[in-house]
């Protein structure tokens, strides 16, 4: 039991899931609390899904009259809540409503004025911003005197709603993620995936219509829920929306706000309207690198069927690689890399960036190279550079070996 409780604490999920396996009790306790409780307050999941996988229980009646349900929800992470509210232990019809009312509490509130009404305390809370790095978003963690919460409880109460079958009305939602300013806050993006789910022209139309409202916070949302419902649901096999990107051309061409643009460029550029093309050599001297970075996306590879672009978009694309903005650029040799006509400015453009100060581009120029059968990529092959370790292994580190076995089976080798 000792071995379990120390891995807990050092939140050594590898050791715990071992000692698990070996026989460990999963509701061990820790100064008197099931250890479920030490993962909860750490706000590890990684531990918090060995033990439960294990058998711990979610709704084990602690001494203060919580259970390691509650205190996940009172102390607003999202991702664990959830760990403990699809366990392996169903929740009983008074646990789910009950989680449902605390999450409520918590959302309503604000997480900072109903930390002042547990405390009873007035001092200035400590606040620090703490990313998910595998995820990609952020919260803000909460302390005063001797609580720390997290500001997810918006996020918990929209996710269990959904999981209950609770349809919450379009504004709220929307309420909700204004509440978090920042696009990549996690209630913000737990909104835009909801919404993005209700793949109904209902709310298609009430999302479009927010691309009116005067705040830029609200377009900005409504780009990105938009892009959400155009993309679909993979699962399901439903892409109702796939072909709608066109509509969003007036708004495109009348948005101001860099961040706002380019969240809408990038929903259109699924789709292949001729008039979304007109949208983005309309932007290519935008002054915001966000937005001349999405220009090439919205530009057709081929003419009729044919690896062929029209002049002006490939001519826009060739200026665009050589960008001052890194990520411009990138975005212009991966369009380049993947164009099959025959045009030698393209293989010469793509040389030029084998050159690039970021390997990323590097590799991307190479590959094209490789693919359009142009031997300068056995040569700026080497310019690549050495990758990181860590980083996962790379395919298309083996484009100039393909070109290679190509050329020697053409050759009869």
């Amino acid at each position: 039991m000792e071995e379990l409780v120390a891995a807990v604490r050092r939140g050594d999920a590898d050791e715990v899931t071992s000692l698990l396996e070996s026989g460990a009790d999963p509701d061990s306790l820790a100064d008197g609390l099931p250890v479920l409780c030490l993962a909860v307050a750490a706000y590890d999941t990684d531990v918090a899904d060995a033990l439960l996988q294990a058998g711990a229980d979610p709704l084990r009646p602690l001494p203060d009259g919580s259970t390691p349900l509650t205190r996940a929800v009172d102390g607003g992470s999202h991702l664990l809540t959830l760990a403990l509210a699809t366990g392996r232990k169903p929740l009983t019809a008074p646990a789910r409503a009950d989680m449902l009312a605390r999450a409520r509490r918590w959302a309503e509130a604000g997480a900072e004025t109903e930390l002042r009404r547990i405390t009873g305390l007035t001092g200035p809370v400590e606040r620090i911003r703490v990313e998910d790095d595998e995820v990609g978003w952020w919260c803000e963690q909460l302390t005063l005197g001797p609580l720390t919460v997290r500001d997810e409880h918006r996020a918990i109460l929209t996710s269990v709603e959904v999981r209950y079958g609770i349809r919450t009305p379009f504004d709220e939602l929307v309420a909700r993620a204004l509440a978090h300013p920042d696009r990549d806050h996690v209630v913000w993006c737990d909104v835009v995936c909801t919404l993005g789910r209700r793949l109904e022209e209902e709310t298609w139309q009430w999302t479009r219509d927010l691309l009116n409202h005067p705040d830029r916070l609200h377009r900005l949302l409504a780009a990105e829920i938009l892009m959400s419902l155009i993309l679909g649901d993979a699962v399901r096999d439903r892409y109702p929306f796939w072909e709608r990107g066109r509509e969003l051309v007036p708004w495109a061409e009348q948005e101001e706000d860099p961040e706002v643009l380019a969240a809408l460029l990038n929903a259109m550029t699924h789709d292949s309207a001729p008039e979304i093309e007109a949208v983005g050599l309309l932007h290519l001297t935008h002054p915001d690198p966000r937005v001349r970075s999405l220009v090439p996306d919205t530009l057709e590879r081929s003419v009729d069927g044919r690896s062929q672009a029209r002049p002006e978009s490939l001519a826009t694309v060739l200026t665009l690689a050589g960008d001052e903005d890194s990520g411009v650029r990138e975005a212009a040799c991966r369009w380049l890399g993947h164009y099959r006509g025959s045009e030698p400015e393209v293989g010469d453009a793509l040389a030029a960036l084998t050159h690039d100060e970021r390997q990323e581009i590097r590799i991307d120029a190479v590959s094209g190279l490789a693919y359009r059968d142009d031997p300068r990529c056995v040569e700026a092959e080497h310019r690549i550079g050495p990758r990181d370790p860590e980083l996962p292994f790379d395919e298309r580190l083996m484009d100039v070996w393909r070109y290679q076995r190509r050329r020697e089976a053409a050759d009869g080798g």
